[in-house]
């Protein structure tokens, strides 16, 4: 038998010529990111998906947020327990306290009006503006600042009151308290916002006096100023002289006062001196001094009056 002889194809040591061309080969496609891919399918997804489909999941989401918002508010976790104070030194910390657990006993701290809270703080006595701030997650802080006592009211049950320039009863007159240089009188006690308004112009002449007298050296004669009617402001004096009543009118009170007091100085060296009941320089003019006398009113030589009262 003839051996078939199978002859060996040498191929081309380059590699050119099998198969296909390498020349020819397109490089193989990258795989997308991961992300890329997601985002991409997402957004083909939702194109799909109709707009009132797409409406009502946005209004369940919102739905529940506010569901979960409100059971959080209002949970126990926001309860107040901690009131912090600061800047109170005559008002009362434990009103202000009380104040603030009444309000926020239900609300809690995270749905607290805080506006609402300052207003009412704002009420008790000494406390001119309240801040309130939340303290995350149970607590309120409220800076104060106080109101300022100006004048000393005498009221017409005898009681001595503080109250501020903007005729804001602040409290009573403590024993410890500094003695003011004299007390008002002539208070309008009703509660009322006409009331209050005569207060205020009462306040702001009490302490135009207060400043004109102190400057002049004159308030350490003076007991008490009577403002019920500014048209007419009478005094009262201090000491020895407390029995004697000076009617200043509606105008000039600082310098008809200094006045009254030079005629008084020089009427106690005379023997008319004990018996003087008022000086009256309402009309500015000239001084009428009242006596307490059983004569008839008689004009003397140096221009004032005696008067039977």
């Amino acid at each position: 038998m003839k051996e078939q002889v199978i002859a060996q194809k040498v191929g081309n040591r380059t590699g050119i010529g099998k198969g296909k061309s390498a020349v020819g080969q397109r490089p193989a496609k990258r795989d997308r990111e991961p992300g890329e891919s997601i985002a991409a399918r997402l957004r083909s997804l939702v194109t799909y998906v109709p707009l009132a489909l797409r409406i009502g999941v946005v209004a369940i989401v919102a739905l529940v947020a506010l569901v979960g918002y409100r059971a959080a508010a209002s949970a126990d976790f926001f309860r107040v327990r901690k009131v912090e104070t600061r800047g109170a030194v005559r008002a009362s910390s434990d009103d202000i306290k009380t104040t603030v657990l009444r309000d926020l006993g239900e609300t809690g701290v995270w749905r607290a009006d805080l506006e609402q809270l300052s207003k009412h703080l704002e009420r008790l006595p000494w406390v001119r503006t309240a801040v309130v701030t939340r303290v995350l997650p149970d607590g309120i802080r409220v800076r104060v600042t106080e109101r300022q006592p100006q004048a000393v009211v005498r009221t017409g049950s005898g009681r001595f009151i503080w109250v501020d320039d903007d005729a804001v009863y602040l409290g009573e007159m403590s024993p410890t308290d500094q003695m003011p240089s004299f007390f008002l009188r002539g208070w309008n006690e009703e509660e009322s916002t006409a009331a209050r308004a005569e207060n205020r112009d009462r306040v702001k002449k009490f302490l135009e006096l207060q400043r004109a007298w102190l400057a002049q050296s004159l308030s350490e004669r003076v007991s008490e100023v009577n403002l019920l009617d500014l048209r007419d402001v009478r005094v009262q004096l201090a000491g020895d002289d407390s029995q004697i009543e000076v009617r200043l009118g509606g105008q000039d009170q600082a310098e008809r006062l200094k006045n009254a007091l030079n005629v008084l100085d020089t009427q106690r060296q005379t023997s008319r001196g004990p018996l003087i009941s008022y000086i009256d320089l309402s009309q500015g003019k000239r001084a009428i001094v009242g006596l307490v006398t059983g004569g008839q009113t008689v004009a003397d030589g140096t221009g004032s009056e005696s008067a039977r009262r």
